[in-house]
């Protein structure tokens, strides 16, 4: 079974849309910021997306770029008129960053309420204690895959090829929360093949080509392929050696088209969650 990112996202961008305009028949307007630092050209793309999406359902979205020799205080100082700003809901800070910059520090400026990537150290402490908080995307996104196919996850064992602070480790906790066994899983991990051979859900967010074959997972798995690889032939490929192992387990999302329309599904998702938060707090 293919499990179709890009139906599942038009779905939610549906919902998102008529939540948007009831909020905007109340008076409130969703408002979304962006920054982008720096000239990489597939940061350009994802921001340019991004916005289009949010202008698309209705959102403000606006975007504030500055040039890789930027200061940690240029940038500091734009989050911070983020952060005060009345019209702006959702605060993202488009990654990697250069290296001069402190990363973390500028993602722990962000107005936790505005952190739409969920990726602020409250946001992160929240998660960990299973308390209500903004949700990184992409796991977001994988979470809600992987219900299309199965709606109680309770028991599982779930296995995570990676430990990223933006995928990886979030992943793990979502799926704890859902009652499933975890297994996370990195470069240091002995007998990988052994445990992915586990999993009753795989999910796979490294950025190695290819990496998980065939004899890897077992006829019943569900595997969620986060990677997104451009080969020397320019075709793009994910973390999972597709070709192969899509006739061999129960479900798999395709790259492109699986993981990558969820992920922005859940940026305006999240966009509008803040927005209703916030109107929820001007009108106690």
């Amino acid at each position: 079974m293919i499990i179709d990112g890009k139906a599942l996202a038009k779905e939610i961008h549906a919902i998102t849309r008529q939540r948007v305009e009831t909020l905007t028949k109340k008076g409130k307007n969703v408002g979304f910021a962006a920054i982008l630092v720096g000239d990489n050209p597939a940061s350009q793309v994802y921001v340019r997306n991004k916005l289009k999406m949010m202008k698309k359902i209705g959102i403000s979205a606006q975007m504030a770029r500055f040039p890789v020799s930027v200061t940690q205080k240029e940038v500091v100082d734009q989050i911070k008129k983020f952060n005060i700003d009345p019209s702006i809901d959702g605060i993202l800070i488009q990654l990697p960053l250069p290296d001069h910059l402190n990363t973390q520090e500028l993602i722990d400026i962000v107005e936790p309420n505005k952190d739409v990537d969920g990726l602020t150290a409250i946001n992160a402490g929240k998660r960990g204690l299973g308390l209500r908080s903004l949700l990184p995307c992409t796991p977001k996104g994988c979470l809600k895959l992987i219900k299309t196919i199965k709606q109680d996850l309770s028991g599982l064992h779930a296995v995570i090829i990676g430990r990223s602070d933006l995928v990886g480790k979030p992943m793990g906790q979502l799926l704890l929360q859902e009652n499933c066994t975890v297994s996370q899983t990195h470069s240091h991990t002995r007998n990988l093949e052994e445990l992915c051979r586990q999993a009753d859900i795989l999910v796979v967010a490294v950025g190695q080509p290819l990496l998980v074959k065939r004899d890897w997972v077992k006829p019943s798995a569900i595997v969620i392929d986060v990677g997104i690889n451009r080969l020397s032939d320019d075709h793009l490929v994910g973390d999972v050696d597709f070709a192969a192992v899509a006739e061999h387990v129960y479900a798999i999302t395709p790259v492109p088209g699986g993981v990558g329309p969820m992920t922005i599904a859940c940026l305006l998702e999240n966009t509008v969650e803040a927005a209703e938060s916030a109107y929820l707090n001007d009108n106690v």
